[in-house]
């Protein structure tokens, strides 16, 4: 019997399957794992249990039967052109993600984007109840599924439902600007478990809660204001990285050999600097760019001896938004460029693509100072990415203090990124770090990093889960 017949007694619900489609010389097609911590995470657990994984397969009006892959099984759950563009173009990712953001940009707000969520939620609930054995647990993922619980609990009381929100959670004063705050929180508090990157994503939601639901809430525990008695518990879970495949890739004498190339075909410039992205305006990307262009104009750095190498891998491209940023920041770096390049040195290299994971360590190992400076992040696993991967202990991390990882990180350069003198202070500071102390730093970070590994994260989500299922009433 299949997963899709109600045999997994472990489930993954998330927007996309951790899957791409491949197409080989042929032109047959096939399925590639996709990269990222929370597969490597949770694939173990699936071939072990006999898992399922829910979610969309990335082609809109395409329906696909649920199928087998490098031990998991996945479900896909079918999405029209229409709902992708008005549920996670839209309900998603223009009015949570920037409602979530500390409304960097302004969120909208739609009734037929709510009313398309509502029924693609709906849809990703029934499949992971069809799909579950009895008394199973599933395991919802992120701000794109926030009625997924609630609907889950309504169909299948005996399951353990836990959720985790990758992103911020906001204060109640800009979650109060949601048209339906009270269907999100009753959303959530069909789950078990509600898992947040921060003590303050966690203490935001249970203020929301208190005060949107009336709720009773004591400690981190939620009492379900429907009258039913049941307990929701509320907690913060850091994510991280898988630790040791970035080591891995580090230790390689060709990923070695490439960053050496990549420092001689920028010319062996005493510092290399790093920003890697998403183009988002979430990630302070123009923020970092004046101060690096003052930092130029004044003469306290110099294109002959720095390059900052950006990496914004494309993102939303037909949000309005982003595709505003792109224009703001593809302008910044060319006027940067015209006024400071020189024949033999660039002052930006800019590189809008996405890179595998073997590029991406190749450039953590050039760059002696890698950049984070989100305006607000739930993590941020590029800063944990890096870390890992310095060898002998080298390299300057300037952190963003508005992200998950300044709260572990606590070696590294905090900031703030709007303040753009104070940024452009730190990133003199970064560059000519003393040798001793930027290796008590390194050492530091890499102690925390390896010890809070993606396993690790995954694993006390859901031994916790099965404590707090057991005490929900």
């Amino acid at each position: 019997m299949s997963a899709a017949q109600g045999r997994s007694t472990f489930i993954v619900v998330s927007n996309r399957l951790p899957l791409d489609r491949i197409t080989d010389p042929d032109g047959s097609s096939g399925w590639r794992r996709a990269p990222g911590g929370l597969v490597t995470a949770l694939a173990p657990v699936m071939t072990d249990v006999d898992g399922a994984w829910v979610g969309w397969h990335g082609a809109p009006d395409e329906t696909l039967a649920p199928f087998h892959h490098e031990g998991m099984d996945l479900i896909p759950v079918p999405q029209s052109a229409e709902e992708v563009e008005l549920y996670y173009e839209g309900f998603s990712n223009s009015t949570l993600w920037p409602l979530y953001h500390d409304v960097i940009a302004p969120p909208e707000f739609h009734r037929t984007w709510w009313d398309a969520y509502r029924r693609v939620n709906h849809r990703f609930a029934d499949a992971a109840a069809d799909a579950a054995a009895p008394g199973a647990t599933v395991w919802v993922q992120d701000y794109q599924l926030h009625l997924v619980p609630r609907y889950l609990r309504q169909q299948r009381p005996d399951l353990r439902i836990g959720f985790f929100n990758h992103i911020p959670f906001p204060p109640p004063e800009i979650f109060a600007q949601l048209p339906w705050r009270r269907a999100i929180l009753d959303g959530l508090l069909g789950a078990d478990l509600i898992g947040f990157q921060r003590p303050n994503d966690t203490a935001n939601f249970l203020r929301c809660a208190r005060r949107f639901l009336d709720a009773n809430v004591k400690g981190r525990e939620v009492q379900s204001p429907d009258g039913d008695g049941r307990i929701t518990r509320a907690e913060p879970f850091p994510i991280s990285i898988d630790v040791a495949r970035i080591q891995e890739l580090a230790a390689r004498p060709d990923i070695i050999e490439r960053a050496a190339q990549i420092r001689r075909d920028l010319g062996n410039p005493k510092t290399i600097l790093l920003g890697v992205d998403r183009l988002d305006y979430t990630k302070g990307i123009t923020h970092r760019l004046k101060a690096y262009g003052e930092l130029l104009l004044d003469g306290k750095i110099s294109v002959e001896d720095a390059t900052l190498i950006q990496v914004a891998s494309p993102s939303r491209e037909r949000v309005e938004s982003y595709r505003l940023l792109r224009e703001e920041v593809d302008g910044m770096i060319g006027r940067i460029n015209g006024q400071f390049d020189s024949i033999l040195n660039t002052a930006v290299r800019y590189l809008h693509h996405s890179y595998p994971v073997e590029e991406m360590v190749a450039l953590y190992l050039a760059a002696d100072v890698l950049l984070v400076t989100a305006l607000r992040d739930g993590m941020n696993l590029v800063a944990k990415e890096y870390v890992a991967a310095r060898r002998g202990d080298t390299g300057a991390l300037v952190l963003s203090e508005f992200t998950g990882a300044a709260d572990q990180l606590k070696q590294a350069l905090l900031v703030n990124p709007h303040d753009i003198d104070g940024l452009k202070s730190t990133i003199v500071r970064a560059i000519n770090l003393p040798a001793t102390e930027a290796r008590r730093r390194m050492r530091s970070m890499r102690r925390q990093v390896l010890d809070h590994d993606v396993q690790r994260w995954s694993g006390d989500f859901l031994r916790t889960l099965a404590e707090a299922s057991e005490h929900a009433g």
